[in-house]
């Protein structure tokens, strides 16, 4: 019914934002993912998705369309309501998601509030197809299957460098240049930043 809802913030919180739209307040759930693209921005454009339910109609928004599919598909999954998709939204990633359906990851999974072994399970024997067919996910899905990045990130790890910090800054490197950076240039271009 929605595609997207462009307007000023009015008030924000990490679960739900009010966009004033010509003088219409429209009151949007959000993921602490959306949350930390738009909490500084006076103006911005939400994509969203309304869910109607018996007893309410609630507007969700997300600053990118890759989280706004990942959710669409995640309330497919048996189980899963459009408030337990945006729980998972909120503790990972979209891209740290899409990997972990993609490698079949279920501890990543059950580390979100309330999703237990068989919940994870079904999400991504459910949505495992789905992720790597929608062309919206498949672009970022790239660097879920690169082996390149898992030699690099390791060699980095080896050499005293922060797990963490070193995944993100090979992901940028990926994202700017591509997958098709052998595992020595990834391993210089990471080291040139870190």
């Amino acid at each position: 019914m929605y595609a997207f809802i462009e307007g000023k913030i009015s008030e924000i919180n990490p679960a739900s934002v009010v966009l004033d739209c010509h003088g219409v307040g429209y009151d949007i759930s959000i993921s602490v993912n959306t949350y930390s693209v738009i909490k500084d921005m006076g103006v911005c454009r939400l994509l969203t998705h309304l869910a109607v339910r018996e007893d309410a109609m609630v507007l969700y928004g997300f600053a990118t369309e890759k989280e706004r599919i990942l959710f669409r598909h995640l309330i497919t999954v048996s189980g899963v309501g459009s408030g337990t998709a945006r729980l998972i939204l909120s503790s990972l990633t979209p891209d740290d998601l899409s990997a972990a359906i993609a490698s079949g990851d279920v501890a990543l999974l059950q580390r979100v509030k309330g999703i237990g072994g068989k919940t994870a399970q079904r999400i991504i024997i459910d949505l495992k197809d789905k992720i790597g067919k929608d062309p919206g996910v498949k672009e970022f899905l790239g660097s879920a299957h690169n082996t390149g990045k898992q030699e690099a990130l390791s060699a980095l790890t080896l050499l005293g460098f922060n797990k963490s910090l070193a995944e993100k800054t090979i992901d940028k490197i990926l994202k700017d240049e591509g997958n098709a950076l052998s595992v020595e240039q990834l391993i210089k271009s990471a080291l040139k930043i870190l």
